[in-house]
């Protein structure tokens, strides 16, 4: 079985519940000329979950529009008597399931989870299951991603290899007639106990009973089921233990319902965490957080979009975690439900969106909007997503929010929706570009030149301007507005929520350090996400490569640069490996400390010398007499100058400048010195973006 783990952790019913992942009958109809009741054509073995364009799935069949799955199953003798649930976790992009002949379900939607109870279509001993599945080539009237689509999207060159087929683990699950069908989970608004709201369907609804008790603590409560199917109630804790990044504690709440047709048992979980928005500052538990987050898009080489194992949605958090990141932005994609508990375990925070469609139409907006109230239902409970998405840079909205006010309408039509479905969060309406109404203003600035990074991102946050260069083409460089009139500039918190350059690991290394740290600079911002943790393809901008292996990063250590305490030099560098030109081997650089933690941080900065692009020293070097440098929470810095000289006889070097606080090195950073003549500005791409 290729995915033992129960497939829904939130809403979970794993006591009473069967796997029919795995070797499934295969047929591709590219013709579309086989229906569900001919039997020929089965000619293939394919492994499910594993869309059919992967290796894994054992088809990798590209372009392929149609294609039908058949597999035999047999219901357990001790589910007698109970309703028979399958379950789908996502198929792409629309499925119809018979079983036995009968129709039971049709589903579109591409990423959201579906399900039908087909007790009354099975049969004696064993039962046929056939779905069939059409995924289209054209793609831009539905939702999906970051998949290529023919025709081609306009932002073709950053799409993958479709996945199509089922994606997502299929299964079983028995339960009463009379059942549990949603348990929502929320904390009090004072963080001391936990709100629920339970749905409950099926013909005996009235007079049903839901007793809810709290896992490890002496809390329960029982409840009547309301006429309309609705349970709410709160459970208090005696003790309230809040969830965070660093002690991501969980509640776990077992939920029993009885009525008339007998007894159904889910278990669910959230933990205590509140987040919200003051001013121009996100809070988390009523604290100040800095958003230190990167980019996920979900891809696996030889899955595609399925992980090949659970293990491998842990890995991709732990390996943000290493490289010092508290968030990870999952990006135009609605993951695997295990992917957010894993977050929930671990403590990662999540930015959780949907897929996006291709192109701005009745349809593609209907698309678009059908994936929000299943996003907020199958992952409303998770304590670890702070941030909702919506669309991203005008996807799916061509590119002409500030023009088009039906663009606009279905914008905010979005944000109004998922506020609705869930005030509890921060949303953000159409992320990086052209806002409309939102709850964050964040946007998506890359650029490769020193200066001109440094210069926009102060303007941008002193509010000098209210733009920025956006290039599309070569030659093609459009000025993206912030928000359209009626949306506010300011008094929300602001975040560069897509960043990053350089075509080398070496040079993208360069960028990352430089990048970060003058978004370091500015005590305003509340956060980024660096483009991107992993490459993708053909797509070459992570910090690992598509196996997930370590790149060569020129010595750069991702997690000193996203570390809570940071240096930041005042230097404008020039370019890799010449950060800094001067003409003796006596120099000096200003030194500022950005410091995120709770609460003053006062150390010795230390310098020690390697060659260019050598990693830090295990040590923290050398103390600089003097050189005292300290900072407040969320504000920089003043300058400390350190004066430093190559080693006798280099010419060039790296100097690396740590901070040390009661014995311990809190911070890094490093700069490269070069002594040999600069290069004329004509020689030198980057050096000539500068100026």
């Amino acid at each position: 079985m290729p995915r033992p783990a129960y497939p829904r952790p939130h809403f979970d019913r794993s006591h009473a519940w069967l796997s029919l992942d795995g070797a499934w009958d295969f047929r591709a109809d590219p013709g579309q000329e086989h229906s569900e009741d001919t039997a020929d054509g089965y000619d293939q073995r394919i492994t499910v979950p594993f869309a059919w364009e992967t290796p894994a799935s054992g088809i990798a069949a590209h372009w392929l529009q149609t294609a039908w799955y058949r597999r035999m199953f047999t219901v357990p003798a001790d589910w007698t008597g109970r309703r028979i649930v399958l379950h789908f976790g996502a198929v792409h992009h629309e499925a119809t399931v018979w079983v036995n002949g009968t129709e039971v379900a049709h589903h579109e939607g591409g990423y959201t989870p579906f399900s039908a109870d087909v007790t009354d279509a099975l049969g004696d001993g064993g039962q046929l299951l056939v779905v069939r599945v059409h995924a289209p080539a054209d793609k831009l009237d539905i939702a999906h991603g970051k998949q290529r689509s023919m025709p081609r999207d306009d932002y073709d060159g950053v799409c993958f290899t479709p996945s199509s087929g089922i994606w997502q683990s299929v299964w079983l699950e028995h339960r009463p007639a009379t059942h549990l069908a949603a348990l929502r989970l929320r904390p009090t608004g004072d963080l001391t106990g936990i709100a629920v709201e339970a749905s409950v369907h099926g013909p005996h609804t009235d007079g049903a009973v839901l007793r809810l008790r709290v896992r490890g603590e002496d809390t329960a409560v029982t409840t009547d089921v309301d006429p309309e199917g609705r349970a709410r109630t709160e459970l208090l804790l005696a003790e309230p233990r809040l969830w965070s990044p660093q002690d991501p504690h969980l509640y776990h709440v077992e939920a029993e319902l009885t009525s008339a047709d007998g007894t159904d048992h889910v278990t669910g979980y959230t933990g205590l965490r509140s987040v919200t928005v003051d001013g121009e500052t996100l809070l988390l538990n009523g604290e100040r957080l800095f958003v230190r987050g990167v980019l996920d898009q979900g891809y696996w080489p030889e899955t595609g979009i399925t992980p090949p194992d659970d293990a491998a949605l842990r890995r991709d958090l732990e390996l943000a975690a290493a490289a010092g990141y508290n968030l990870v932005r999952k990006h135009l994609k609605l993951e695997d439900p295990r992917f957010v508990h894993h977050a929930d375990t671990l403590g990662m925070l999540l930015w959780a969106e949907p897929a996006s469609p291709g192109r701005f139409s009745p349809a593609s907006t209907a698309a678009f909007a059908e994936q929000i109230e299943p996003m907020v239902e199958r992952d409303g409970n998770s304590p670890a997503i702070v941030i909702w998405g919506l669309y991203n840079e005008e996807w799916g909205l061509d590119w002409d929010i500030p023009g088009d006010p039906a663009k606009q309408r279905a914008t905010a039509d979005a944000y109004d929706r998922l506020k609705a479905l869930d005030p509890t969060r921060p949303v953000v309406d159409n992320s990086g570009w052209t806002h409309v109404k939102t709850d964050l203003l964040d946007w998506h600035y890359y650029d490769e030149s020193a200066a001109s990074w440094a210069r926009t991102i102060a303007d941008l946050l002193s509010g000098e301007r209210d733009d920025f260069p956006v290039k599309l083409g070569p030659d093609y460089v459009v000025h993206k507005k912030l928000a359209v009139p009626g949306q506010p500039l300011r008094g929300l918190p602001n975040l560069n929520s897509e960043y990053g350059g350089g075509f080398t690991g070496l040079e993208r290394a360069w960028h990352l350090r430089w990048q970060t740290q003058e978004l370091r600079r500015h005590d305003r911002l509340a956060g980024y996400v660096y483009t991107e943790l992993y490459d993708i393809e053909h797509e070459s901008a992570g910090l690992l490569d598509f196996h997930r292996g370590a790149k060569d990063l020129a010595g750069v250590d991702p997690a000193h640069v996203n570390a809570p305490t940071t240096l930041v030099l005042d230097v404008t560098p020039l370019a890799p490996g010449r950060d800094l030109v001067t003409a003796t081997r006596e120099f000096s650089v200003d030194v500022r400390v950005s410091h995120h933690g709770s609460e003053p941080v006062t150390g010795l900065l230390h310098t020690a010398w390697t060659p260019v692009y050598g990693p830090a020293p295990g040590g923290p070097g050398d103390a600089v007499a003097g050189c005292r440098a300290e900072a407040k929470p969320y504000v920089l810095g003043s300058p400390v100058t350190v004066s430093a000289a190559l080693p006798e006889g280099w010419t060039s070097g790296r100097l690396h400048l740590a901070l040390v606080a009661d014995g311990a090195v809190v911070a890094r950073s490093a700069l490269d010195v070069d002594t040999r003549t600069a290069p004329h500005i004509g020689d030198d791409p980057l050096a000539r973006k500068a100026e």
